[in-house]
């Protein structure tokens, strides 16, 4: 091994470290059986484990972000990939690369920004405090991840693929159902899995337009914070992060089985 190489390693494991060094300080502290969050532990328990079940407050957050993520996820799967059949055609062109860029400005407009608007803008439909006005606006942060996901899959699907299903006849609802859907699953999939995991997560927006019976899970472990610092986050940042991983498996083994499928 080389110099180069070497240091090309050390690098690499030094960018993990800093990633993953967080994770590993605050993950131990789920299991603490004392009510401070901190080092050394008092000894091993699950009962912050059962707090997050017990308590109505983390219990009615979990179920609350579960609705909500579940609603987004749907929602901007649909609606992403629909724009991004909208969007496949020339790259190159101004009029493609304009709207693309407006489909990806929710990731880059400031989230307090997207809330004063949404805020301003809810009042007037009464959709403040509501499930659906948290819906839509989860679905708004969430729908580039599904654009840019399923355009990338569409962008290189062959298109002579489709053409010969309409040429022996396909009707192009049938070509879109039969064809162009099945080929961009993978990006479908994986678009509809940030499009949860970036609504389980978002507090900004939520704080903006959820009222207290939309009270999330990540709001309420904002709140928790800022009141007081229970190792039940620790617990409840446990379970984001085992689901996380558990999600993220989930959609390789799936992308992997429509891989091994014959097409």
């Amino acid at each position: 091994m080389n110099g180069f190489k070497l240091l090309k390693l050390l690098f690499g494991a030094a960018v993990v470290f800093f990633l993953l060094a967080p994770l590993v300080a605050i993950l131990p502290l789920a299991f603490t059986s004392g009510a401070l969050l901190g080092y050394p532990m008092e000894g091993y328990s699950t009962r912050w484990f059962q707090e997050l079940v017990q308590a109505d407050a983390w219990r009615r957050s979990i179920i609350n972000s579960l609705i909500i993520s579940v609603g987004t996820t749907a929602l901007a799967t649909v609606l992403g990939t629909v724009g991004a059949l909208g969007l496949r055609g020339n790259q190159y062109s101004f009029v493609f690369n304009s709207i693309k860029t407006v489909f990806l400005l929710p990731m880059v407009v400031p989230a307090v920004v997207l809330g004063v608007g949404m805020q301003l803008m809810f009042a007037q439909y009464d959709l403040l405090n509501s499930y659906i006005g948290v819906i839509i606006a989860h679905t708004v942060v969430a729908v580039p991840f599904v654009v840019i996901n399923v355009l990338a899959v569409l962008q290189s699907v062959d298109r002579r693929v489709e053409q010969a299903a309409a040429s022996l006849g396909a009707p192009p609802h049938i070509v879109l159902q039969k064809v162009t859907l099945p080929l961009a699953k993978p990006g479908i999939i994986s678009g509809a899995v940030f499009a949860f995991a970036t609504s389980l997560d978002e507090v900004v927006l939520t704080l903006f337009v959820a009222g207290p019976n939309q009270r999330t899970l990540a709001r309420q472990m904002f709140s928790t914070i800022r009141e007081n610092i229970s190792p039940a986050i620790a617990a409840a940042a446990f379970v984001f992060i085992v689901g996380t991983i558990l999600i993220a498996l989930v959609m390789i083994l799936t992308q992997r089985k429509a891989a091994a499928q014959p097409q």
